[in-house]
């Protein structure tokens, strides 16, 4: 149960991180997240004007197959790097 503890702490950790970080990896992180929380994806892609939120959409589908564990995993040592980045 560690690591639904690590995970949701590094969530938080997230919320500090820095306004320069990149578009490129926010994606990455909600990626993440979503297939942690969620699994994978449930809903259609958005259409062509919605540009963000086709891009959030896009960010899930490319981690999709994660376990939930795994996703988890990976978030939290993306955030620790961009937070290490940020310092």
């Amino acid at each position: 149960m560690w690591l639904q503890e690590e995970f949701e702490e590094h969530a938080e950790k997230a919320k500090t991180l820095p306004e320069s970080t990149s578009n490129e990896n926010k994606l990455i992180l909600y990626g993440l997240y979503k297939q942690a929380t969620v699994g994978n994806v449930n809903t259609s892609r958005p259409g062509i004007f919605n540009m963000r939120d086709r891009a959030k959409w896009d960010a899930w589908k490319a981690v999709e197959g994660k376990s939930q564990d795994e996703a988890m995993s990976d978030y939290i040592t993306k955030v620790k790097q961009l937070l290490e980045e940020a310092s």
